[in-house]
């Protein structure tokens, strides 16, 4: 089934945010696929906000490759940002598998980049610019 939410301005980042959290269900492991500048950070930062991560806390982990947050209720959620990844060995040298296997959220930046890697039940979810600034999420379920 084709899932898609579209987010006309930052204003109604919060909504999309609490609409994405309630479609995607149970789901731990999410890939953004977007272009430079698209929002992803944006956005997971909109997600974070939404579970109780402290606004301040959260930010890009490009140089970090990963941050940890903590939500409201004390759950870890992991933000990755692979865009710096070369080689999937860089990946593996982080402990990759270790975050993906430890049933938290894990929000994933530039995953093309280690593609290979990721786990089947891995969400893929593409955002999307029109030429007004208008945001799409979209996504398939399985």
């Amino acid at each position: 089934m084709s899932n898609s939410i579209v987010i006309p301005s930052l204003s109604e980042l919060d909504r999309a945010a609490d609409e994405f959290l309630r479609r995607i269900g149970d789901r731990r492991l999410i890939a953004f696929h977007a272009s430079m500048g698209a929002g992803k950070t944006t956005f997971i930062t909109a997600l974070c906000r939404r579970l109780g991560v402290r606004s301040d806390a959260v930010s890009s982990p490009t140089f970090a490759i990963v941050n940890e947050y903590r939500t409201a209720a004390g759950e870890p959620v992991y933000h990755f940002d692979f865009y710096r990844i070369t080689k999937p060995a860089e990946a593996l040298d982080i402990g990759l598998y270790d975050y993906l296997d430890s049933g938290a959220l894990c929000l994933m930046e530039w995953p093309e980049n280690i593609e290979e890697l990721l786990p089947e039940e891995t969400l893929a979810v593409s955002i999307t610019v029109a030429p007004d600034g208008t945001r799409t999420l979209s996504w398939e379920d399985a």
